[in-house]
């Protein structure tokens, strides 16, 4: 037996849209903005937000989203290291290794023990400078000479000391390289000098002297086992500088 069930009529106003009143306004979701990323509790600058007026509310006087602007940001600077320190370039280090050269007879061979290549890089360029001002371009040659040099005296002791040898090849570069500053004073000296004669050649000799004496010393202070093959390593440093003084020379 078929039941009747009662069903009220279904009405739609003439504009097609459902009422608006009543109980239907709570079923309807309210609209939420589009990519509105949730936004963090502790934080009060607002991170991809949408909203500019929140984000212009939050910020405090003087400061864009949280940031501060003009002069309050410098003090963030105080802190930070100077570039120098930064790059590994210690000017006070590098004094005090050129001026412990000066003297041949007593070199201090404990500023050295940090080597660095910033102050022969430095050497470098005045004796190419001083070159360039005797009409000598010769920046290729002298660095050329300059790392043929160091591998040549790292390979000479570490073949004289056999295991035990410890020299490794960035001090080796650093002593040699400071050790220049006599063949540097030479250069700069050689443009007040004439250009042969015996008196060219005698102050030449002094100044090689002097870098073979300082280098040696540093060398043999430095590493361990260096002094009972002080006479060869001297002549190697000999033959090093008495290389770089013919550039000066001739």
């Amino acid at each position: 037996m078929a039941k009747d069930f009662t069903v009220p009529p279904v009405v739609f106003p003439s504009g097609g849209n459902p009422t608006t009143g009543g109980a239907n306004i709570a079923q309807r979701r309210v609209p939420t903005a589009p990519f509105q990323p949730p936004r963090p509790s502790n934080s009060s600058i607002p991170f991809m937000s949408f909203d500019m007026g929140s984000a212009a509310a939050t910020a405090p006087s003087g400061s864009i989203y949280g940031v501060p602007v003009g002069g309050g940001s410098s003090a963030n600077f105080d802190d930070e290291e100077p570039l120098l320190d930064e790059l590994g370039i210690h000017p006070d280090q590098i004094w005090k290794k050129i001026r412990s050269i000066l003297n041949p007879f007593r070199v201090n061979h404990f500023v050295h023990k940090d080597s660095d290549l910033s102050g022969p890089i430095l050497l470098y360029m005045s004796f190419g400078l001083s070159q360039l001002l005797a009409g000598k371009i010769q920046f290729g040659v002298i660095l050329g000479w300059i790392v043929v040099s160091s591998i040549f005296v790292y390979v000479v002791f570490n073949m004289l000391a056999g295991r035990s040898g410890n020299l490794d090849l960035h001090t080796c570069t650093s002593v040699v390289g400071y050790c220049m500053l006599p063949i540097v004073i030479l250069s700069a000296l050689s443009l007040f000098l004439p250009h042969s004669g015996i008196v060219r050649f005698s102050i030449a000799a002094v100044f090689v002297l002097w870098a073979t004496r300082s280098s040696t010393g540093l060398i043999v202070s430095l590493v361990d086992g260096g002094d009972e093959h002080r006479g060869l390593i001297t002549y190697a440093c000999f033959l090093i500088y008495t290389l770089f003084s013919l550039l000066v020379i001739f």
